[in-house]
């Protein structure tokens, strides 16, 4: 019986995090143009980034009650524990989806254990989490120690988020017309954070596009504690150069220890478009966690 730790693939967690613990990472469903893929599966960021921008229609839905059991059942048949950590009720319903895939599939396997951490992060924000987990269980940290510590980063992650174009927002409905309309004209760029819901909630606004980007890293400083002796996820869209420069000024400007490199995916850019850039990272660490991380 061994203790599993896995996440969906909303956590754009980098293929490195994948081999290098054997992460299972079930895929998020897109739809487009009426045919389904799945995100790290059937499809990847630069193909969908390439079909989003040729207009082509693109939904998303979550992971359903039906997906979730066919992921659970080979665990339960090999008589495994799972600790899932799930994408954020805040943005999709796949919390409540996998807590009843559990409890359907408890009727075949009553003895099937499964701890569901609804993350309230997004992309690399549980990406991180999940990472810092499986490196304290590789470290020798007992199982209780690492749910608690789960819980415990997720309650303390903070996102720092912008986005170059506003119309996948709009489009979504999370920009009015007004403020697509002006936010264009004026080069307005949102400033997002993931609220204490697990929501996504523009929190600011700024004028250009480099500016967005040293007001995210600004937020670090303000927010960030022990940053030198924190790995900090940086993910993106498209937009390589934005990338190269925030992660060399988190380097440069804060001695972060190292970085988690991530690329966001159809669950999270389907909404926001090619142009997202964010920075994830810890408002408190804790000395009895930090001591299975070096």
């Amino acid at each position: 019986m061994a203790f599993c730790i896995i996440t969906d693939s909303a956590s754009d967690v980098p293929d490195s995090v994948i081999k290098e613990y054997s992460l299972y990472v079930m895929p998020t469903p897109v739809t487009i143009e009426g045919k389904d893929y799945f995100d790290g599966d059937t499809i990847f960021p630069d193909q969908f980034y390439e079909i989003q921008a040729s207009g082509r229609e693109i939904k998303t839905y979550h992971i359903n009650q039906y997906m979730f059991y066919e992921h659970f059942l080979p665990f339960a048949k090999r008589g495994d524990e799972v600790l899932y950590l799930c994408f954020s009720t805040g943005i999709a319903g796949t919390f409540n989806a996998a807590k009843l895939a559990y409890e359907q599939v408890l009727e075949e396997y009553p003895d099937f254990k499964v701890t569901i951490i609804d993350t309230k992060c997004a992309s690399v924000g549980y990406g991180l989490v999940t990472e810092r987990v499986l490196r304290m269980q590789k470290n020798g940290a007992p199982k209780e120690l690492l749910i608690e510590a789960a819980n415990f980063f997720c309650e303390h992650m903070e996102h720092a988020v912008t986005v170059m174009e506003l119309e996948y927002l709009f489009k979504g409905g999370r920009l009015s017309r007004t403020s697509f309309l002006a936010g264009t004209v004026l080069d307005i760029k949102p400033i997002i954070v993931v609220d204490e819901n697990g929501s996504l909630k523009a929190v600011e606004k700024v004028r250009g596009w480099k500016k967005a980007q040293k007001r995210i890293l600004d937020m670090v400083g303000e927010k960030g504690k022990n940053l030198e002796q924190q790995v900090v996820g940086v993910c993106y869209g498209m937009d390589k150069g934005a990338y190269e420069y925030i992660k060399k000024e988190l380097v440069d400007r804060y001695h972060v220890k190292g970085l988690l490199e991530g690329r966001v995916g159809c669950a999270i850019g389907a909404h926001t478009g090619p142009g997202i850039l964010g920075i994830v990272f810890l408002n408190e660490t804790r000395d009895k966690y930090e001591e299975y991380l070096k």
